[in-house]
């Protein structure tokens, strides 16, 4: 007979109203104690997957400077059972495909796995993953994805359109590095590769190279190295790079969609109809990230803007997303031993040059290239003018009428992230 669960420091209810409240990332040390999930270890989740193949994404283990996007990674089809061999000192046919990239020059990433679709035919272990225990009733491991890497895995500084992050870690240990969402203008972001709902940012933020992006110092730095056992929690757009410490690591997360992301599909919208009016699949450059399906036709991306407007009419005469909460003053969060902030590095950045070497000028300026046209355009600050411009529009608040029913009746389709609630979220707050 199972043990039971021990006490929680927190209530469902009362977790879910501190996240509503918290500012910056902080870490619940021991809220997933008991879950079943604790035990999926690489070794466990290679007995239940089997034969079963997953995409591994694998990069190499350089000191860069310059972030490793994941257009610019190998890739292999693989089961879990040859990866672990391959983190292994051993060689031969257990191998598989990993035979090709040394582990002592790569590491390999199984990311964004959904659990829904790896573990389909055993429906039973979803409930292993008990979000429940964070006030989101019902939530469990179909609303959640899968990380499974080596020691040096990253994923490269981006921040999340949508939502907020629940993370869990299960096996081994990683390194968050995150910014706050005022930090933006000092990590230099941009839309390509291009990802709905991602934004990346040009600086490898660990290596970065300050004669290239000087701004850079001016950053803010939280850094905390999750360990097994803890949640992470990411509030809406802190930028975060994370890095593998151990050499294996299992971890997974759920992404809660927040009232604010009805806007923020607006502005996704916007800077999918942009990049694919200036770009197009036959482009030398790789400018598409292999996460996406392909260029959408304007028309089709014209159709999503539109869907993604009206998603957005219950708002306020401000023309704000209403916010169901009714807490007021400053947010009073019982920070301690069950609830760690994530604290603030010091100095992070050297004040030296790191990396790179000194741009000298040769008299000639380089030429303005499309992806400088589209980082601009669709710098975060400008989507956002823009967004704040067509909710205008679509209200008629600016004295423009709004679109006529034919227009509202027109049959179309739209990126399911736009429209539905990614990853099987639910509302927060």
């Amino acid at each position: 007979m199972a043990s039971p669960a021990p006490p929680k420091p927190f209530g469902p209810e009362e977790t879910r109203r501190l996240l509503h409240r918290l500012q910056t990332p902080a870490v619940f040390p021991d809220m997933a104690a008991g879950w079943p999930a604790l035990l999926w270890t690489a070794e466990r989740l290679s007995r239940c997957l089997g034969d079963q193949v997953v995409q591994f994404r694998l990069g190499r283990k350089e000191e860069m400077n310059a972030p490793l996007f994941e257009t610019q990674c190998s890739y292999v089809e693989a089961t879990l059972e040859q990866f672990l061999s391959w983190t292994r000192p051993q060689t031969g046919s257990r191998l598989g495909p990993f035979c090709e990239y040394p582990s002592s020059e790569y590491w390999a990433y199984a990311d964004y796995k959904y659990i829904a679709l790896l573990l389909q035919d055993r429906p039973a272990m979803f409930q292993d993953v008990r979000w429940s225990d964070f006030g989101f009733e019902g939530r469990d491991g179909r609303e959640s994805t899968l990380w499974v890497g080596s020691a040096r895995a990253n994923t490269p500084c981006h921040l999340d359109s949508y939502g907020c992050n629940l993370v869990l870690q299960v096996e081994g240990r990683k390194r968050w590095h995150l910014f706050p969402p005022e930090d933006t203008a000092h990590l230099y972001p941009t839309r390509i590769p291009y990802e709905e709902s991602s934004v990346f940012s040009q600086v490898h933020v660990v290596r970065p190279d300050l004669s290239r992006f000087p701004l850079f110092r001016g950053s803010r730095a939280h850094e905390v190295t999750l360990e097994p056992g803890q949640v992470l929690f990411v509030p809406r757009h802190w930028w975060h790079y994370v890095e593998s410490l151990d050499p294996v690591t299992v971890s997974i997360n759920s992404w809660i969609e927040l009232e604010a992301d009805a806007v923020e599909r607006v502005g996704e919208a916007v800077a999918k109809a942009v990049v694919c009016a200036l770009k197009s699949e036959d482009d030398p450059d790789d400018w598409l990230n292999p996460t996406e399906e392909g260029v959408a036709p304007h028309r089709d991306n014209m159709r999503s803007l539109n869907l993604a407007l009206r998603a957005c009419d219950r708002r306020d005469a401000g023309g704000r997303i209403r916010e169901s909460s009714s807490d007021s003053g400053p947010p009073k969060v019982p920070f301690g031993p069950h609830l760690v902030p994530v604290r603030r590095q010091k100095d992070a950045v050297p004040p030296q040059t790191t990396g790179g070497q000194e741009v000298t000028s040769s008299g000639e300026e380089a030429p303005i290239t499309t992806n400088d046209l589209l980082d601009c355009l669709l710098h975060p600050d400008v989507v956002a003018r823009v967004t704040e411009l067509l909710l205008q529009r679509h209200t008629g608040s600016d004295g423009s009428a709004p679109p006529p029913p034919d227009a509202k009746d027109t049959p179309c389709t739209a990126s399911p992230r736009l429209l539905s609630r990614p990853h099987g979220q639910e509302d927060f707050g």
